[in-house]
């Protein structure tokens, strides 16, 4: 191999660059050519779920091409963000991701086998929800105040479900914060407690809006407050927890994440189209009649939103006392 000055070694180097940011200007511009796969990680019914497949199918008509939705529920979300961390950085495979996989996960567990940040790409928020607590229409308890009457004096005899980490810390921090003795049932996701709560085998569930809402349109379950600090806009006859516990407040969120390693204009790409999707009106109603409340931001404000909130959920399984698995 013959021997390059200086000069001839800058020149290659140089035009090793530049064919490698032609290659990705190339990639950018003809992305995506083929059908893409977003990947929930709870189950159908679920809001993740619900949003995953309105942007599913609002981003796959700007783009042309189908986008299927894939839910693969377990271990409070970790089966899903493992198999998005596994799959191709190529702009794909996608994560539809949650307060619970991308922050919460990180007090609850004591090893996780992904990292939060740094196995995955933010694209960008879509918005936040809060949970309801719920019982039967004939529970005893009329309020929130009866509710936590009630739960004293019947220690250990109130069982909750939950399916996420939200619903989880909802629940644990109401019973340590109220001064209650309840027992914690573990699900894949809200909708299948929400099952058993009809049925009698709980007492109560924190649901997330969207299904909360459905389910006391339907008048079998009643909800006796909200965990954010202010009323829901699809729930507003439901008062906060917080009027009665002082400082209570828990809330979810739900983003879009790829894999680590996407090639940055593709990233771009897909943000861009988020963003854009998001900004539709008939997309929009969907996402706030799912009980999302709209909460957009870019793949830049989600990586520093993502920070703050692995903080935040600390706190708040500190605060319910939950020990992590």
């Amino acid at each position: 191999m013959p021997f390059l000055t200086r000069r001839q070694w800058l020149a290659t180097r140089t035009a090793w660059v530049l064919a490698g940011l032609t290659a990705l200007s190339a990639q950018a511009q003809t992305y995506p050519n083929k059908p893409i796969k977003f990947v929930v990680p709870f189950t159908a019914g679920s809001a993740t779920d619900a949003v995953g497949r309105i942007v599913a199918q609002a981003m796959g008509d700007a783009w042309g091409q189908a986008i299927t939705v894939e839910n693969k529920a377990g271990a409070n979300g970790i089966l899903g963000a493992e198999a998005v961390k596994a799959a191709p950085a190529d702009g794909y495979t996608f994560l539809v991701t949650t307060s619970t996989t991308q922050a919460a996960n990180v007090s609850l567990y004591k090893k996780l086998p992904y990292d939060p940040v740094k196995d995955f790409t933010p694209i960008g928020k879509i918005g936040e929800t809060g949970f309801i607590l719920m019982v039967q229409s004939d529970f005893p308890a009329k309020d929130l105040k009866e509710f936590i009457a009630y739960g004293k004096a019947h220690p250990g005899k109130l069982a909750f479900g939950h399916g996420s980490s939200g619903s989880l810390v909802s629940a644990a921090m109401i019973s340590q914060m109220a001064g209650l003795q309840t027992i914690n049932v573990p699900y894949k996701s809200i909708p299948p407690a929400l099952t058993d709560l009809l049925g009698g085998q709980i007492q109560f569930a924190f649901a997330d809006v969207g299904n909360a809402v459905s389910q006391m349109n339907g008048g079998r379950l009643r909800g006796l407050g909200v965990t954010t600090a202010k009323r829901a806009s699809k729930a507003p006859n439901v008062p906060p927890i917080g009027d009665v516990v002082k400082d209570y407040a828990v809330g979810a969120w739900f983003g879009l994440m790829a894999p680590a390693g996407m090639p940055l204009e593709v990233q771009k790409k897909a943000t861009s189209t988020l963003l854009a999707v998001l900004a539709k009106p008939e997309v929009k109603e969907k996402i706030q009649a799912a009980g999302i409340d709209l909460d957009v931001e870019d793949s830049a404000q989600l990586a520093k939103t993502i920070d703050s909130e692995i903080k935040k959920w600390a706190t708040w399984v500190k605060a319910a006392n939950i020990t992590p698995e």
